[in-house]
């Protein structure tokens, strides 16, 4: 039986003690989550990875339906962990996992017209099981998040330890070059964001050809176009890399923009 508990946890739980689950962060709008079936099949992939049960798919798509038509507008964050279990990292045998539901206030999708970003110092670390999953171990964003106050700077791009773009903090990115869209490989490291997975399949309705590729910082500069992608946010063109490169607002990225909240 599927149970969403809006605002409480158990002291058990080893979400709380370990980072052990995964979250959905997903836009409301109009009444319904966008990009729901999305969301719903990265968690189920995540939890099939960390071996989470997650039975009841139907219960759980019905309850966020609901949620959201009650909402109108809004945030609803899914959070999924193993749920509660003894001292020690041994998971139990057979976990009873927690659901827990947050709704929160619309965001107002910011940086349409163009952000800057800079570079962060932090590198991610290399953990291919771990690759793609929106789980709970969120410390190396927290930690590159706070090197910045400036409200003029939007987001940090992130590299892994190898040199690689992997990320922004809290979005992916996407480079445009000779016409073609290219996007970090989240093999080693990274998530694989559900905004990411809708504008590459925008992308290839286009008629734009895609790769997931090993991409370093002289790719970045040698971009014609850069933008973001994020499931609150959407689409937002970078236009400056702080005292690196300036970006005009180039057509691939405004003919991914174009309609893309009514797609979704």
């Amino acid at each position: 039986m599927l149970v969403v508990v809006d605002d409480s946890l158990p002291l058990t739980d080893r979400g709380l003690h370990y980072g052990d689950g995964l979250f959905e962060t997903m836009a409301v709008q109009e009444g319904r989550v966008r990009l729901m079936d999305l969301h719903l099949a990265r968690l189920a992939r995540g939890a099939a990875r960390l071996a989470i049960p997650l039975a009841d798919a139907e219960g759980l798509a019905a309850a966020l339906a609901t949620a959201a038509a009650d909402m109108g507008e809004g945030v609803l964050k899914l959070i999924l962990t193993r749920g509660s279990g003894g001292r020690g990292y041994l998971p139990p045998e057979e976990p009873s996992p927690s659901l827990i539901l947050q709704r929160h206030p619309p965001v107002v999708p910011e940086g349409q017209a163009g952000v800057t970003v800079r570079l962060c110092d932090l590198r991610l670390a290399r953990q291919p099981v771990l690759a793609g999953l929106k789980h709970l171990n969120r410390l190396e964003q927290v930690l590159a998040r706070a090197e910045w106050r400036d409200p003029a700077i939007a987001e940090g791009l992130m590299f892994d330890r190898e040199g690689l773009l992997v990320e922004g903090v809290a979005s992916n990115v996407f480079l445009v070059r000779e016409g073609r869209l290219q996007t970090p490989l989240l093999d080693q490291c990274g998530v694989a964001g559900v905004m990411r997975a809708h504008v590459m399949q925008r992308a290839a309705a286009l008629g734009l050809t895609v790769q997931e590729t090993r991409l370093v910082l002289d790719d970045l500069l040698a971009a014609e176009e850069v933008f973001l992608t994020n499931s609150l946010h959407g689409i937002r063109p970078v236009i400056g890399l702080l005292g690196r490169r300036a970006w005009a607002v180039g057509p691939v990225t405004r003919a991914l923009q174009a309609g893309l909240w009514g797609a979704s």
